[in-house]
């Protein structure tokens, strides 16, 4: 198919009007809920407490990170600085003593939880699952912790 100059002044008009009036893509994408806000950014990881081999709660020696965006995207990534320490409980979120997971995310703020949707995890079998955690603003931290009674793990990320 040719166009010529004439033929073609039709159609960039109208792709001109529908650029200015909006249709475009950008306006078919919905604004981000307000709840997000307090959540969006990289955070780095402050501490992490789980239970070790003696069933007691112990500080770990670890880094990483976690991403969150207004779209309501999410990413973590968690070294473990000590490979022999492995978790503990009914779930199992790292491997090797790497934890990595993407995907997206929902906040109640009423219930002070959001719920992880994993897209993406190291440990397969966490792809699919919706993991509900509690959180707590405090300054520029934010304490996350499971709403499972049987994990007993709790995590502090600072603001970068």
């Amino acid at each position: 198919m040719t166009f010529t100059r004439k033929a073609s002044l039709p159609l960039i008009a109208m792709l001109l009007l529908v650029a200015i009036a909006g249709g475009g893509p950008a306006s078919a994408q919905s604004h981000p809920p307000a709840s997000n806000r307090p959540f969006v950014g990289a955070w780095h990881l402050a501490w992490l407490e789980q239970p070790g081999p003696d069933g007691k709660v112990h500080r770990i020696t670890c880094c990483g990170s976690f991403i969150f965006t207004a779209e309501g995207h999410i990413s973590v990534q968690v070294m473990d600085r000590s490979a022999q320490q492995t978790a503990a409980g009914p779930n199992q979120y790292s491997q090797g003593g790497y934890e990595a997971s993407w995907g997206t995310y929902v906040v109640d703020p009423r219930t002070h939880t959001f719920t992880f949707h994993v897209e993406g995890a190291l440990v397969r079998s966490l792809i699919g699952q919706n993991l509900p955690r509690r959180y707590l603003f405090s300054g520029n931290q934010m304490t996350v912790s499971s709403t499972n009674p049987a994990e007993h793990w709790r995590v502090a990320w600072q603001r970068d």
